[in-house]
Protein backbone atom coordinates (compact mmCIF):
# COMPACT_ATOMS: atom_id res chain seq x y z
CA UNK A 1 0.00 0.00 0.00
CA UNK A 2 1.76 3.23 -1.05
CA UNK A 3 2.21 5.42 1.93
CA UNK A 4 1.33 9.06 2.50
CA UNK A 5 3.18 10.63 5.13
CA UNK A 6 2.67 14.30 6.11
CA UNK A 7 5.75 16.63 8.21
CA UNK A 8 5.42 19.91 9.52
CA UNK A 9 7.35 22.51 11.71
CA UNK A 10 5.50 24.18 14.82
CA UNK A 11 6.56 26.66 17.82
CA UNK A 12 9.99 28.46 16.77
CA UNK A 13 12.11 28.16 14.24
CA UNK A 14 15.66 27.07 14.42
CA UNK A 15 18.54 25.82 12.98
CA UNK A 16 18.30 22.02 11.52
CA UNK A 17 14.97 21.57 10.57
CA UNK A 18 15.77 21.54 6.49
CA UNK A 19 17.88 19.08 7.26
CA UNK A 20 15.68 17.11 9.09
CA UNK A 21 12.68 17.52 6.62
CA UNK A 22 15.14 16.36 3.84
CA UNK A 23 16.47 13.04 5.66
CA UNK A 24 12.46 12.19 6.20
CA UNK A 25 12.18 12.70 2.61
CA UNK A 26 14.69 11.02 1.48
CA UNK A 27 14.50 7.71 3.91
CA UNK A 28 9.98 7.79 2.84
CA UNK A 29 11.19 7.70 -0.75
CA UNK A 30 13.45 4.77 0.05
CA UNK A 31 10.36 2.78 1.08
CA UNK A 32 8.28 4.08 -2.38
CA UNK A 33 6.31 6.85 0.46
CA UNK A 34 5.22 9.89 -0.48
CA UNK A 35 6.36 12.83 1.95
CA UNK A 36 3.97 15.80 2.34
CA UNK A 37 4.88 18.90 3.11
CA UNK A 38 2.69 20.83 5.37
CA UNK A 39 2.74 24.94 5.04
CA UNK A 40 2.62 27.09 8.58
CA UNK A 41 2.16 24.33 10.88
CA UNK A 42 -1.52 23.49 12.21
CA UNK A 43 -2.49 26.54 10.55
CA UNK A 44 -1.82 24.86 6.97
CA UNK A 45 -4.21 21.76 8.06
CA UNK A 46 -6.49 24.21 9.22
CA UNK A 47 -6.59 25.75 5.42
CA UNK A 48 -9.34 24.78 2.92
CA UNK A 49 -7.92 23.08 0.98
CA UNK A 50 -4.93 22.44 3.37
CA UNK A 51 -1.78 24.34 2.59
CA UNK A 52 0.46 21.29 1.94
CA UNK A 53 3.02 20.01 -1.21
CA UNK A 54 4.69 16.78 -2.53
CA UNK A 55 8.27 17.03 -1.32
CA UNK A 56 10.33 15.35 -3.96
CA UNK A 57 13.42 13.30 -3.43
CA UNK A 58 15.16 15.53 -6.23
CA UNK A 59 14.74 19.09 -4.59
CA UNK A 60 16.00 17.71 -1.19
CA UNK A 61 19.39 18.19 -2.15
CA UNK A 62 22.68 19.01 0.07
CA UNK A 63 21.93 22.76 -0.17
CA UNK A 64 19.11 22.02 1.73
CA UNK A 65 21.12 21.18 4.83
CA UNK A 66 22.64 24.35 4.66
CA UNK A 67 19.12 26.35 4.70
CA UNK A 68 18.68 28.16 8.33
CA UNK A 69 14.72 28.19 9.23
CA UNK A 70 12.22 26.04 7.97
CA UNK A 71 11.16 25.84 4.06
CA UNK A 72 7.89 25.15 5.57
CA UNK A 73 7.15 27.69 7.44
CA UNK A 74 6.06 27.56 10.95
CA UNK A 75 3.66 29.59 13.72
CA UNK A 76 4.40 29.70 17.30
CA UNK A 77 0.79 31.11 18.50
CA UNK A 78 -3.02 30.12 17.65
CA UNK A 79 -3.35 26.83 19.50
CA UNK A 80 -6.08 24.85 17.86
CA UNK A 81 -7.72 24.00 20.88
CA UNK A 82 -8.15 27.72 21.39
CA UNK A 83 -7.79 29.62 18.40
CA UNK A 84 -8.53 33.22 18.48
CA UNK A 85 -11.08 34.70 16.66
CA UNK A 86 -11.30 37.95 14.49
CA UNK A 87 -14.24 38.92 16.78
CA UNK A 88 -12.56 38.32 20.11
CA UNK A 89 -13.56 34.86 20.73
CA UNK A 90 -11.87 31.72 21.28
CA UNK A 91 -13.24 28.95 19.43
CA UNK A 92 -11.98 25.10 19.45
CA UNK A 93 -10.64 23.78 16.24
CA UNK A 94 -8.54 20.80 16.48
CA UNK A 95 -11.15 19.26 14.68
CA UNK A 96 -10.49 21.49 11.49
CA UNK A 97 -6.91 20.07 11.85
CA UNK A 98 -7.88 16.27 12.03
CA UNK A 99 -9.90 17.01 8.79
CA UNK A 100 -6.47 18.48 6.68
CA UNK A 101 -5.38 15.07 7.72
CA UNK A 102 -7.73 13.61 6.51
CA UNK A 103 -8.46 15.38 3.27
CA UNK A 104 -4.39 15.21 2.21
CA UNK A 105 -4.98 11.20 2.52
CA UNK A 106 -2.53 11.04 5.40
CA UNK A 107 -1.08 7.54 6.74
CA UNK A 108 0.94 9.41 9.52
CA UNK A 109 1.96 12.39 10.46
CA UNK A 110 5.89 13.52 11.69
CA UNK A 111 5.50 16.91 13.75
CA UNK A 112 8.91 18.93 14.80
CA UNK A 113 8.29 20.54 17.50
CA UNK A 114 9.27 21.90 21.35
CA UNK A 115 7.88 20.86 24.12
CA UNK A 116 4.23 22.89 23.92
CA UNK A 117 4.07 22.10 20.24
CA UNK A 118 4.33 18.53 21.16
CA UNK A 119 1.64 18.55 23.63
CA UNK A 120 -0.94 20.30 20.87
CA UNK A 121 0.14 17.55 18.49
CA UNK A 122 -0.67 14.54 20.87
CA UNK A 123 -3.77 16.39 21.56
CA UNK A 124 -5.16 16.66 18.04
CA UNK A 125 -3.34 13.36 17.33
CA UNK A 126 -5.21 11.59 20.38
CA UNK A 127 -8.56 13.59 19.52
CA UNK A 128 -8.63 11.94 15.84
CA UNK A 129 -7.04 8.99 16.13
CA UNK A 130 -3.73 10.34 14.19
CA UNK A 131 -0.67 8.35 13.76
CA UNK A 132 1.76 10.57 15.41
CA UNK A 133 5.61 10.69 15.60
CA UNK A 134 7.57 13.76 16.94
CA UNK A 135 10.93 15.17 16.37
CA UNK A 136 11.97 17.55 19.27
CA UNK A 137 13.61 21.10 18.14
CA UNK A 138 14.04 24.21 20.03
CA UNK A 139 16.99 26.26 20.86
CA UNK A 140 16.22 25.97 24.64
CA UNK A 141 16.85 22.05 24.40
CA UNK A 142 14.26 22.21 27.29
CA UNK A 143 12.52 18.84 25.81
CA UNK A 144 12.36 16.02 28.43
CA UNK A 145 13.65 12.64 27.56
CA UNK A 146 16.56 13.58 24.96
CA UNK A 147 19.90 15.21 25.52
CA UNK A 148 19.56 16.70 22.08
CA UNK A 149 17.12 19.02 20.42
CA UNK A 150 17.42 20.61 16.96
CA UNK A 151 18.73 23.85 16.88
CA UNK A 152 19.98 24.19 20.10
CA UNK A 153 23.98 23.33 19.00
CA UNK A 154 24.01 26.50 16.42
CA UNK A 155 22.33 28.94 19.29
CA UNK A 156 25.04 28.08 21.52
CA UNK A 157 27.69 28.70 18.59
CA UNK A 158 25.96 32.12 18.25
CA UNK A 159 25.80 33.14 21.81
CA UNK A 160 29.92 31.93 21.86
CA UNK A 161 30.84 33.82 18.55
CA UNK A 162 29.01 36.55 20.63
CA UNK A 163 31.21 36.39 23.43
CA UNK A 164 34.40 36.00 21.04
CA UNK A 165 33.42 39.06 19.47
CA UNK A 166 33.06 41.14 22.94
CA UNK A 167 35.93 40.36 24.59
CA UNK A 168 38.51 42.24 22.94
CA UNK A 169 36.25 45.50 22.89
CA UNK A 170 35.83 44.83 26.54
CA UNK A 171 39.34 44.53 26.96
CA UNK A 172 40.01 48.18 24.60
CA UNK A 173 37.85 50.28 26.65
CA UNK A 174 38.06 47.99 30.42
CA UNK A 175 34.33 47.45 30.53
CA UNK A 176 31.93 44.65 31.97
CA UNK A 177 29.98 43.21 29.21
CA UNK A 178 26.39 41.74 29.92
CA UNK A 179 25.20 39.69 27.09
CA UNK A 180 21.43 38.71 27.44
CA UNK A 181 20.56 35.26 25.27
CA UNK A 182 17.39 33.20 25.27
CA UNK A 183 16.58 29.98 26.50
CA UNK A 184 12.89 31.18 28.21
CA UNK A 185 13.01 28.96 31.42
CA UNK A 186 16.08 27.01 31.17
CA UNK A 187 19.99 28.11 31.11
CA UNK A 188 21.21 25.18 28.38
CA UNK A 189 22.37 28.09 26.13
CA UNK A 190 24.02 30.38 28.46
CA UNK A 191 25.71 27.90 30.48
CA UNK A 192 26.93 25.96 27.83
CA UNK A 193 28.38 29.01 25.62
CA UNK A 194 29.47 30.70 28.96
CA UNK A 195 31.62 27.67 29.28
CA UNK A 196 32.78 27.85 25.81
CA UNK A 197 32.87 31.91 25.47
CA UNK A 198 35.27 31.78 28.60
CA UNK A 199 32.47 33.79 30.38
CA UNK A 200 33.14 34.89 33.84
CA UNK A 201 29.76 34.84 35.25
CA UNK A 202 26.76 32.79 33.87
CA UNK A 203 23.73 33.65 35.69
CA UNK A 204 20.99 31.00 34.85
CA UNK A 205 17.34 30.33 36.32
CA UNK A 206 17.88 27.07 37.80
CA UNK A 207 20.67 28.81 40.16
CA UNK A 208 19.44 32.02 42.42
CA UNK A 209 21.63 34.74 42.37
CA UNK A 210 23.08 37.58 44.27
CA UNK A 211 24.23 40.58 43.30
CA UNK A 212 26.87 40.50 46.48
CA UNK A 213 28.43 37.13 44.71
CA UNK A 214 29.01 38.75 40.99
CA UNK A 215 30.69 41.91 42.75
CA UNK A 216 32.97 39.85 44.17
CA UNK A 217 34.02 38.17 41.13
CA UNK A 218 34.34 41.46 39.67
CA UNK A 219 36.35 42.07 42.38
CA UNK A 220 38.95 38.70 42.59
CA UNK A 221 39.18 39.86 37.96
CA UNK A 222 40.25 43.47 38.56
CA UNK A 223 42.76 41.93 41.93
CA UNK A 224 44.54 40.11 40.00
CA UNK A 225 45.23 42.71 36.81
CA UNK A 226 42.64 42.25 34.21
CA UNK A 227 40.27 45.42 33.61
CA UNK A 228 37.54 43.90 31.71
CA UNK A 229 34.86 40.77 32.25
CA UNK A 230 32.15 38.64 30.37
CA UNK A 231 28.61 38.29 31.89
CA UNK A 232 26.15 35.86 30.14
CA UNK A 233 22.81 36.32 31.11
CA UNK A 234 20.09 33.84 30.77
CA UNK A 235 16.89 35.90 29.59
CA UNK A 236 14.40 34.44 32.22
CA UNK A 237 16.88 34.96 35.15
CA UNK A 238 14.57 36.50 37.93
CA UNK A 239 16.08 39.16 40.38
CA UNK A 240 16.94 38.24 43.82
CA UNK A 241 13.07 38.65 44.92
CA UNK A 242 12.47 36.22 42.04
CA UNK A 243 10.36 38.55 39.74
CA UNK A 244 11.52 37.89 35.87
CA UNK A 245 11.70 40.94 33.44
CA UNK A 246 9.07 40.54 31.18
CA UNK A 247 6.63 42.28 29.03
CA UNK A 248 3.64 42.24 26.98
CA UNK A 249 3.78 42.38 23.17
CA UNK A 250 0.93 43.46 21.04
CA UNK A 251 -1.09 40.52 21.20
CA UNK A 252 -0.67 40.47 25.39
CA UNK A 253 1.67 37.31 25.25
CA UNK A 254 4.05 37.96 28.29
CA UNK A 255 7.51 37.38 26.51
CA UNK A 256 11.14 37.61 28.62
CA UNK A 257 13.58 40.49 27.83
CA UNK A 258 15.68 43.02 29.93
CA UNK A 259 17.19 40.79 32.25
CA UNK A 260 20.61 41.87 31.00
CA UNK A 261 20.27 45.93 31.15
CA UNK A 262 19.02 45.29 35.17
CA UNK A 263 21.66 43.30 35.76
CA UNK A 264 24.37 45.78 34.06
CA UNK A 265 22.59 48.67 35.78
CA UNK A 266 23.22 47.03 38.96
CA UNK A 267 26.74 46.24 38.74
CA UNK A 268 27.73 49.41 37.69
CA UNK A 269 26.15 50.95 40.64
CA UNK A 270 27.67 48.24 42.60
CA UNK A 271 31.04 48.94 41.28
CA UNK A 272 31.53 52.04 39.51
CA UNK A 273 32.45 49.32 36.71
CA UNK A 274 31.23 50.68 32.73
CA UNK A 275 28.97 48.02 32.04
CA UNK A 276 27.33 47.51 27.95
CA UNK A 277 24.52 45.74 26.93
CA UNK A 278 24.16 43.16 23.99
CA UNK A 279 20.41 41.27 23.57
CA UNK A 280 21.34 38.57 21.25
CA UNK A 281 17.90 37.62 20.77
CA UNK A 282 16.80 36.06 17.03
CA UNK A 283 20.44 35.93 16.15
CA UNK A 284 20.23 31.85 17.60
CA UNK A 285 17.58 31.44 16.16
CA UNK A 286 18.65 32.43 12.27
CA UNK A 287 21.88 31.40 10.59
CA UNK A 288 23.08 27.92 8.82
CA UNK A 289 23.07 25.09 11.15
CA UNK A 290 26.18 24.16 12.87
CA UNK A 291 26.86 20.26 11.54
CA UNK A 292 26.24 18.97 14.65
CA UNK A 293 22.20 20.42 14.03
CA UNK A 294 22.74 19.00 10.70
CA UNK A 295 23.73 15.91 11.91
CA UNK A 296 20.80 15.24 14.46
CA UNK A 297 18.20 16.52 12.18
CA UNK A 298 19.13 13.53 9.65
CA UNK A 299 19.37 11.11 12.17
CA UNK A 300 16.11 11.87 13.75
CA UNK A 301 14.17 12.45 10.25
CA UNK A 302 15.47 8.65 9.50
CA UNK A 303 14.25 7.55 12.45
CA UNK A 304 11.13 8.93 12.89
CA UNK A 305 10.50 7.51 9.13
CA UNK A 306 11.27 3.92 10.16
CA UNK A 307 8.77 4.53 13.58
CA UNK A 308 6.38 4.93 10.87
CA UNK A 309 7.19 1.89 9.05
CA UNK A 310 6.99 -0.10 12.08
CA UNK A 311 3.80 0.86 13.14
CA UNK A 312 5.07 2.75 16.66
CA UNK A 313 3.10 5.95 17.22
CA UNK A 314 2.76 8.38 19.97
CA UNK A 315 6.25 8.20 20.15
CA UNK A 316 9.30 10.96 19.67
CA UNK A 317 12.67 10.05 18.22
CA UNK A 318 15.62 10.96 21.05
CA UNK A 319 18.90 11.16 21.73
CA UNK A 320 20.10 9.23 24.45
CA UNK A 321 23.48 7.95 25.50
CA UNK A 322 25.05 8.58 21.69
CA UNK A 323 22.25 6.61 20.62
CA UNK A 324 18.92 7.26 18.76
CA UNK A 325 16.22 5.93 20.58
CA UNK A 326 12.02 6.87 20.63
CA UNK A 327 10.43 7.81 24.16
CA UNK A 328 6.91 7.50 24.39
CA UNK A 329 5.41 11.20 23.93
CA UNK A 330 3.21 11.02 27.50
CA UNK A 331 6.45 11.26 29.15
CA UNK A 332 7.99 13.80 27.08
CA UNK A 333 4.80 16.81 27.43
CA UNK A 334 4.38 16.30 30.95
CA UNK A 335 7.57 18.12 31.85
CA UNK A 336 10.64 19.75 30.74
CA UNK A 337 14.25 19.76 30.97
CA UNK A 338 15.99 22.56 32.89
CA UNK A 339 19.66 22.85 33.56
CA UNK A 340 20.58 20.11 36.70
CA UNK A 341 22.29 22.48 39.31
CA UNK A 342 24.41 19.68 40.09
CA UNK A 343 24.99 18.08 36.81
CA UNK A 344 28.00 18.50 34.33
CA UNK A 345 28.26 21.61 33.12
CA UNK A 346 27.43 23.57 36.24
CA UNK A 347 30.52 21.60 37.64
CA UNK A 348 32.55 21.61 34.95
CA UNK A 349 31.85 25.63 35.14
CA UNK A 350 32.58 25.71 39.31
CA UNK A 351 35.92 24.20 37.98
CA UNK A 352 36.61 26.33 35.86
CA UNK A 353 36.16 29.28 38.48
CA UNK A 354 32.96 30.78 36.78
CA UNK A 355 30.45 32.42 39.12
CA UNK A 356 27.12 30.91 38.90
CA UNK A 357 25.99 33.77 41.06
CA UNK A 358 25.37 31.66 44.41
Amino acid sequence: MTKRIGILTSGGDCAGLNATIRAATLRAAQEGWTMVGIRNGTAGLMATPPLAEVLEPSRCDAQMLRLGGTILGTTNKGNPFKFPMPDGRVKDRANEVVAGYHALDLDALIGIGGDGSLAILRAIAARGGLNLVGIPKTIDNDVAMTEVAIGHSTAVLAATQALDNLQPTAASHERVMVLEVMGRDAGHIAIAAGIAGGADVVLIPEIPWHLDSVVAQLGRIKADGRNFALVIVAEAVPDEAGRKVASRDAEGKRRYGGVGHEVAARLAKATGAETRVTVLGHVQRGGAPDPRDRLMGAAFGVHAVELIRDGKFDRMVAWWNRRVVDVPLEKVVARSRTVDPVGPLVTTARGLGICLGD
